[in-house]
């Protein structure tokens, strides 16, 4: 985007556009974000519904019999909050509500993401407990975990922190 001058700005994210298109092109933005989660979560939650039909898991310990269940849940739950975006759509298209869309959208999202979060590392933990030592498979998990938390949480939030710092300091005002 070019400035007055006719150089191209690389402080400013202001956008000329109405309100409408700007909650159009949010919500634009939130479904592919929802597209992108939605395959893995229908993997997982297809694979783990069809390990309780497998001849093997009648060999599982009570642990992970445990774990299962809760990874299960979560991935049961996981699937509900990602998909709730589109019922809630439904039930208040037309009505001029797509500002309280995008914010319940945005909750959904979050706590969709956390139980994802629950539902890989849960089966990363089943799986990884039913072909190694449960010390290294607890171990390789928390690796894993601390890693989707760095990747999903802490890298976003400080860029979140560096993008704040240059708006306060005069670097222009960015608008989603």
């Amino acid at each position: 985007m070019a400035d007055r001058s006719g150089e191209a700005s690389t402080t400013s994210y202001e956008r000329d556009e109405t309100m409408s298109a700007r909650l159009d092109r949010n919500y634009n933005e939130l479904l592919q974000e929802l597209r992108v989660m939605q395959a893995g979560i229908q993997i997982l939650f297809g694979f783990l519904l069809s390990l309780a039909f497998q001849s093997r898991f009648t060999a599982v310990s009570d642990f992970q019999r445990d774990v299962y269940v809760v990874t299960l849940v979560s991935a049961t739950l996981a699937t509900g909050f990602l998909v709730a975006p589109v019922p809630f759509h439904r039930l208040v298209f037309g009505r001029r509500m797509k500002d309280d869309l995008i914010r319940a959208a945005t909750r959904y999202v979050a706590a969709g993401l956390v139980f994802l979060f629950t539902s890989i590392s849960g089966a990363t933990l089943l799986v990884l407990d039913f072909l190694l030592s449960r010390g290294v498979a607890v171990a390789t998990t928390s690796v894993i975990g601390v890693v989707f938390v760095v990747l999903w949480v802490a890298i976003p939030m400080r860029a979140r922190a560096q993008s704040d710092v240059g708006v306060r300091s005069g670097g222009g005002r960015r608008r989603a």
